[in-house]
């Protein structure tokens, strides 16, 4: 329900993508928004309002001559009861009418006669790859730009003509979870922000490894609640079966040595790394390269484990986050005395803030409870889906950053 108490309009104009403008208007109130669908008459022609009335509950509006409107302005009042507008599909002509101010039916009458500064205009474009890359599309999207407008992107694949490129809408999927963050404080603007999430894997031979039972689902939520609040993010995954977040760059790694060295790779760009991984400590030494096999003598295999570079305190002593340009933030995944462990990790690593919780009680779980750990406090976060406790961190960690860098450098 992360969409509770706002009431969106949705804007549908012609074209094939608004059949999937039926799962994103339930996709929507599913996260507890209310929608209000407008339709143009173009867009009749591709899905009826019957359809999209049934599944928003409210009566469509179509024309800005509706006489159910006791002053007859349904651009006015429509505009002034939202939180935002959201075009999709948006085609390419209609876009162009915006560009140019001109507004003859309702949907565009009311885009136009927002008040811009509170009722903000989302467009999520939709056309063929030929009409997408044309130069007055590229120019009527810039001016929309300068104008405030947010364009949501396209994404690109197989389109209904049968060509193949740039101009699909994005998935219902996909614009739910960008109008979600579009509602987030932007507390990162002008970050960069690295995260480590997910287990390393350790080979004994190519079959069989030792790794742990991280499933990444909290780096993973950091990654996005970052992303949400404004920051350029960085992910660096060990082995896990998760989408990448929207608008996130991702780097897949296996083993310790290499979530080593992509980490380090990354961490002169950032201003902020959360190093939410569940890092391997030992690695097989001595890994055969053929599966090793059972002799019948019941014998076991004579393993020789070597340590693994202790990325989080290694990037902890570089001298950008002793000057404070980089905060570092680790994370401690025990099974007991949690803040007794947590207040030494963080000082045996040299961070200004560790991030303790119970492993076993949040493994493979949506939600978490953690524990904040400075050199000066100790905050609890109570049991929270892992999202929510993402931002929650995500916010103090701003806190943080807006600090002086002498004042964060001498924190540890």
């Amino acid at each position: 329900m992360q969409l509770r108490d706002r009431h969106l309009v949705l804007g549908l104009t012609g074209g094939i993508a608004c059949y999937k403008a039926a799962e994103l208007c339930r996709a929507l109130i599913k996260e507890g928004a209310t929608v209000q669908v407008v339709m143009t008459q173009s867009a009749e022609r591709f899905i009826t309002a019957v359809t999209m009335q049934a599944l928003s509950g409210r009566v469509v509006q179509t024309s800005q001559w509706d006489v159910r409107e006791p002053n007859n302005m349904p651009h006015i009042n429509l505009a002034r009861a939202a939180d935002a507008i959201l075009v999709a599909p948006c085609s390419a002509d209609f876009m162009a009418k915006l560009a140019h101010g001109a507004a003859d039916e309702l949907l565009s009458l009311m885009c136009l006669a927002r008040p811009r500064p509170r009722v903000p205009l989302l467009l999520a474009p939709a056309m063929n790859r030929e009409m997408w890359a044309h130069p007055a599309t590229q120019r009527n999207m810039e001016q929309l730009r300068q104008d405030g407008t947010v364009l949501l992107g396209v994404g690109s694949g197989d389109q209904a003509c049968g060509e193949t490129g740039d101009g699909r809408m994005l998935e219902p999927a996909e614009l739910v979870e960008d109008v979600i963050a579009f509602f987030q404080p932007k507390l990162l603007v002008g970050q960069q922000v690295l995260v480590t999430a997910g287990p390393t894997y350790e080979a004994i031979d190519p079959v069989r490894g030792i790794t742990n039972l991280s499933s990444g689902k909290m780096g993973f939520a950091i990654a996005r609640a970052a992303h949400e609040a404004g920051a350029v993010v960085t992910l660096v995954a060990g082995p896990v079966a998760l989408a990448t977040p929207r608008g996130v760059t991702r780097i897949d790694v296996r083993s310790a040595r290499e979530m080593h060295a992509a980490t380090l790779e990354q961490a002169h760009r950032a201003s902020l790394m959360v190093a939410a991984a569940a890092v391997a400590d030992w690695r097989v030494d001595n890994a055969s390269d053929q599966k090793i096999k059972k002799d019948g003598s019941g014998g076991l295999p004579q393993l020789r484990f070597a340590e693994n570079p202790d990325i989080v305190a290694e990037v902890a002593r570089s001298e950008r986050a002793r000057s404070g340009a980089l905060l570092c933030v680790g994370f401690a995944a025990e099974s007991q005395d949690l803040l007794a462990n947590a207040q030494a990790k963080r000082l045996r690593k040299g961070v200004p803030l560790l991030v303790g919780n119970i492993g076993p009680a949040t493994f493979g779980m949506d939600d978490n409870a953690l524990l904040l750990v400075t050199a000066t406090a100790v905050l609890e976060l109570p049991r929270a889906p892992k999202l929510e406790l993402a931002r929650q961190l995500v916010a103090h960690c701003a806190g943080m950053l807006a600090a002086a860098p002498a004042d964060r450098a001498t924190t540890t």
